[in-house]
């Protein structure tokens, strides 16, 4: 199944927020949306997610969902999302509650879903007992238990510190790795856009436009090899270079708003 955007414009009032944005994530791909503060990330993926209407444009999905998919599309949130009072095994079990499956095939369903993110012996606690990147990871679970075509990312370890950052995109690298999901990832981060996605879509300042789309040449398995490090650092550079200048700008019109 591949997710389409398709010329999507947006206005917030008399604010244009998005402009003429186009390109698609094909099944099984990673796609990176980076861009200065203020372009319009979210706001283009909650219109990919089917949250917000664009103003033009459309967002479309083609093809069949995998034949075992609950639901094709799917959010991992910067705040994890989670339900307090639910317990670990009953937050990822949710979004399975008005699917029809049955109770044993839910349990199923959890427990893989627990099993694929290092949860199995976390089911029974509670948020408040974990720590922010465990927390990620029962959102992470979540989203799993649905069997989505497409991951929707919004900043998912940006709250998180340097040390449980590298362990969860360590997490996402496994996740991915057989190609059944792929995702739309929108970051501030450009590290994380050069060790996760295939390709990394580059918005201008707002009203975001695709300044250019680069392809990341090397596969995740060869971006965690000791060697590739200079590769990776000389691609970081490459996405900075085109949003530097249009970041600068961004700031200074936030500090004197």
């Amino acid at each position: 199944m591949d997710l389409i955007a398709d010329h999507i414009c947006h206005r917030f009032g008399a604010l244009d927020v998005l402009d003429d944005v186009s390109f698609q994530v094909a099944a099984g791909e990673v796609v990176a949306i980076v861009g200065p503060s203020g372009c319009g990330k979210s706001t283009l993926l909650s219109i990919l997610g089917g949250l917000l209407q664009p103003s033009k444009g459309a967002a479309e999905l083609r093809g069949a969902p995998p034949k075992d998919s609950l639901n094709p599309l799917t959010f991992v949130f910067q705040d994890f999302a989670l339900l307090p009072w639910n317990t670990v095994g009953e937050n990822v079990a949710f979004p399975l509650l008005h699917t029809g499956l049955g109770a044993s095939d839910r349990r199923a369903v959890v427990d893989d879903a627990l099993r694929r993110t290092g949860l199995g012996d976390f089911r029974a606690t509670y948020p408040k007992q974990l720590s922010g990147g465990m927390r990620q990871r029962v959102g992470i679970a979540r989203a799993l238990a649905v069997k989505p075509a497409i991951l929707l990312m919004d900043e998912p370890l940006s709250a998180l510190d340097s040390q449980t950052r590298e362990l969860l995109m360590e997490d996402f690298v496994r996740l991915l790795a057989d190609g059944t999901m792929g995702a739309a990832y929108v970051t501030h981060n450009l590290e994380e856009a050069v060790r996760l996605a295939d390709r990394v879509v580059v918005l201008s300042r707002r009203p975001g436009r695709i300044r250019e789309i680069v392809t990341i040449p090397m596969t995740r398995a060869e971006r965690g090899m000791a060697d590739a490090r200079g590769k990776l650092a000389g691609l970081q550079s490459e996405l900075w270079s085109l949003i530097r200048g249009e970041a600068i700008d961004a700031e200074r019109e936030v500090q004197h708003a």
